[in-house]
């Protein structure tokens, strides 16, 4: 022991209630096992189809396992939305233009609605399915679409209360997903994303 009772130079001290590396390691690599397996069961079955029993079996895993990393049917999709939503807003903020920077704003403003709108037609499914935990976790996501599409306003010189302007086309990028309209006749998602490239022209007053 050293002085006052402290332990030998080089051996700290156990950190109580940490896991061991191995324990880590189990856990992620599980986490990855399921939501590969997720994936797989989206394409295959859809989001409505895809259960937590369907999920543990299609893992290989316990059904104990699948609700300790995600918590609920609903954790499963928000951790497979939170991949889709990194990698839209690195495409965003370093991807090439005219998503990514190097474009004129106005040009920008269009192709992200036109990005976000098939996002949401592609995904649809997957964001009702997980309505349930994205009220509490899908903040980041749409205040990180509504600073963007501040910035490009400001970058394209439109006048006006631009705050409210962001938050009124982040509502019209999420009107598809409040309103399914696939049932609505004529109302594509080439259409919708052909409408959205109208306003932002008719806003930018170009």
């Amino acid at each position: 022991m050293g002085p006052l009772g402290a332990p030998p130079r080089g051996r700290g001290l156990p950190v109580l209630g940490a896991p061991a590396p191995a324990v880590r390691a189990d856990a992620s690599r599980n986490r990855e096992t399921l939501l590969r397996a997720a994936r797989r069961l989206l394409e295959e079955v859809g989001a409505e189809e895809l259960s937590m029993d369907a999920l543990a079996a299609a893992a290989g895993l316990g059904k104990g396992t699948v609700f300790r990393r995600f918590g609920s049917r609903a954790g499963v999709f928000v951790a497979l939305l939170d991949e889709s939503e990194r990698e839209f807003q690195q495409a965003v903020l370093s991807g090439p233009p005219p998503l990514g920077p190097g474009a004129d704003p106005v040009e920008r403003l269009e192709e992200f609605g036109r990005r976000r709108l098939r996002f949401l037609a592609e995904r649809g499914d997957l964001l009702r399915a997980a309505a349930a935990d994205l009220d509490r976790t899908a903040g980041a996501p749409a205040a990180f679409t509504r600073l963007h599409l501040l910035v490009l306003l400001r970058a394209a010189g439109v006048q006006g209360d631009l705050e409210v302007l962001a938050f009124d086309l982040l509502a019209v990028l999420e009107a598809p997903l409040n309103h399914d309209v696939r049932g609505t006749p004529g109302l594509s998602p080439q259409r919708l994303a052909d409408g959205w490239a109208d306003l932002v022209h008719r806003v930018a007053g170009r």
